[in-house]
């Protein structure tokens, strides 16, 4: 099968640049259909002139850097025109093989999703979509001074809606804005709640973790992981956290910002540091680059509490990671976030974005440890309903109903070969 993935390559590192969650679940994804048996080829853009056009990333999953554009200097704001020269790119790759080498194609963001429509047609394969944010959501929910989305891309948004064959969403709430801001009758939608990896996202030694990090071990850590943009918020936890560490210097706070700055970010790339020293704490906030998964988990374990304050989410793939690793969360109630987050449970939600109300919940769980400490004891057990596994099992389901949707002359064994059930000689992009 063919999988697109326009603006970022699932092999970057997640936290910068455009490099976020949808990396991960691409790149998961990916890897665990091919476990399947289902052999998995990537399109994304070449941003180097060292990325190689085919890399074999791992047994079954191809990833194909297509030449479009500048390899540097272009953002998402930027891509719009380059869809041609890439469509030309995934065409012309697929021109290549033999007839019929792809028998589906699974499109992330709006942008692959144009490209998608046009290969769909001309290759007579199912499409089967994945928006992970939509721009008319964003633009309901923007931090103070944020850019909204281009009108453009709203526009993009409903023409790849009105196209697919099927469109996957992670939560039903987001399946109810699909169909309320596109129209999408939710027939042709299915709910696939996204993973974690819970082979390397386990509880393990607090101490251990922080001493690799070189952390106070008796410092209580509040951790933000994620891309910084004023999408993300990671200024509220600064300012939340401020008059905390102010007026309770006896517990110790320390602020760990994991992350690079990244889309409106990147006009003031140190825009948050600036910010600590305005609010009096710089000493007590700690900035670390991007850390990869192996790395990841240990932050993960040596925080004592995830904070996810972000203005918009469709899922939330740092609020399972963390509880996955056993570290509660203080997560924003918008999107996703409320499935990701046992409410009371793995972790608490915050109605809204007002620093006070944010601030008071920051005091309850560094004030009352063992308050903490029991919704850390349910973090785990909460995350393990999300893996990467159940996730294929969903999506397998979904490409099956795409094969169902298109026309009656289309393949009987394709769809039998996606549901993995005829063991013969490689059909199309899904082989045994």
């Amino acid at each position: 099968m063919a999988v697109l993935s326009v603006h970022t390559s699932p092999l970057a590192q997640p936290g910068t640049g455009d490099a976020g969650g949808m990396n991960v679940y691409v790149w998961q994804t990916a890897v665990e259909l091919a476990r399947r048996g289902v052999e998995v080829e990537i399109f994304t853009r070449a941003t180097a002139s060292s990325d190689r056009p085919i890399i074999d990333a791992a047994p079954g999953v191809r990833v194909r850097n297509i030449v479009a554009g500048p390899f540097e200097g272009l953002d998402k704001r930027d891509l719009p025109a380059q869809l041609c020269a890439f469509a030309a790119g995934v065409l012309r790759a697929e021109a290549r093989e033999e007839p019929g080498y792809f028998d589906l194609i699974h499109s992330h963001y709006w942008l692959s999703g144009q490209v998608g429509w046009l290969a769909r047609d001309r290759w007579g394969v199912p499409l089967v979509h994945t928006a992970h944010t939509l721009a008319a959501v964003k633009n309901r929910s923007l931090a103070a001074g944020d850019t909204p989305e281009p009108q453009a891309r709203v526009i993009g948004e409903q023409q790849v809606s009105d196209e697919a064959d099927r469109l996957i969403v992670n939560t039903q709430v987001e399946a109810r804005q699909l169909t309320a801001l596109h129209g999408v009758s939710p027939a042709r939608i299915d709910v696939v709640h996204p993973g974690a990896d819970l082979g390397r996202y386990s509880p393990g030694s607090r101490s251990a973790a922080r001493a690799a990090l070189g952390l106070d071990p008796a410092e209580q850590v509040l951790t933000f992981v994620g891309r910084i943009q004023p999408l993300k918020a990671p200024d509220l936890l600064l300012r939340a956290a401020a008059p905390l560490v102010a007026a309770h210097p006896e517990r110790r706070i320390r602020l760990l910002v994991v992350g690079g700055p990244s889309g409106s970010g990147l006009e003031r790339p140190d825009a948050l540091i600036s910010l600590a020293r305005d609010l009096g704490i710089a000493a007590s906030v700690t900035f670390v680059p991007p850390r990869a998964p192996d790395e990841l988990v240990q932050v993960y374990r040596a925080s004592d509490l995830v904070v996810v304050p972000s203005y918009s989410e469709s899922f939330g793939l740092v609020a399972v990671e963390a509880q996955a690793s056993g570290t509660p969360v203080l997560a924003a109630d918008v999107g996703g976030l409320s499935v990701a987050v046992a409410d009371g449970v793995s972790g608490r939600l915050v109605a809204g974005h007002d620093v006070g109300r944010w601030t008071a919940a920051l005091d309850d769980l560094t004030g009352h440890p063992g308050a903490r400490e029991a919704l850390a004891a349910g973090a785990a057990a909460h995350a393990a309903r999300f893996s990467w596994a159940r996730t294929v099992d969903g999506l397998l389901a979904s490409y099956a109903a795409a094969e169902l949707s298109r026309p009656a002359a289309a393949s009987s064994v394709r769809l039998m070969r996606v549901a993995g059930r005829v063991p013969s000689r490689p059909v199309a992009g899904i082989r045994a």
